[in-house]
């Protein structure tokens, strides 16, 4: 089994996936700092299309995902026009067995979030 990294968004501020957050992922390592991997937007399920991290490039080594919120929730209505509470959502975590699935997601609404490893 090849190992892979996915994530997904739900927005409890209205209970439903949240379609359209762009997400970037970056490796962290001691030598080169943040070197970003991979960009993606979720889909209409609050889901990327594809993992983020699959087979060779699932490295055991500590990651961020940095979740773009203040643009999804702007762009959802115009009550939010200005600077949000919760502009970016970094989750940093680490890999430890390339081999396992590891499912990262996030819970958010304008003044919180959570997150949890899922499966």
């Amino acid at each position: 089994m090849n190992g892979r990294l996915t994530t997904h968004v739900l927005d409890l501020s209205c209970g439903l996936p949240a379609q359209g957050v762009r997400i970037e992922l970056f490796r962290i390592t001691t030598e080169e700092g943040s070197v970003k991997l991979a960009e993606s937007i979720t889909n209409t399920d609050g889901r990327l299309d594809a993992p983020l991290l699959t087979g060779n490039g699932m490295l055991n080594g500590f990651y961020e995902l940095l979740f773009h919120v203040g643009d999804y929730y702007r762009s959802r209505s115009d009550e939010w026009s200005g600077p949000m509470f919760l502009e970016e959502v970094p989750i940093r975590f680490s890999i430890a067995n390339s081999q396992d699935h590891y499912h990262v997601p996030l819970l958010v609404a304008p003044g919180g979030y959570s997150t949890y490893r899922g499966s």
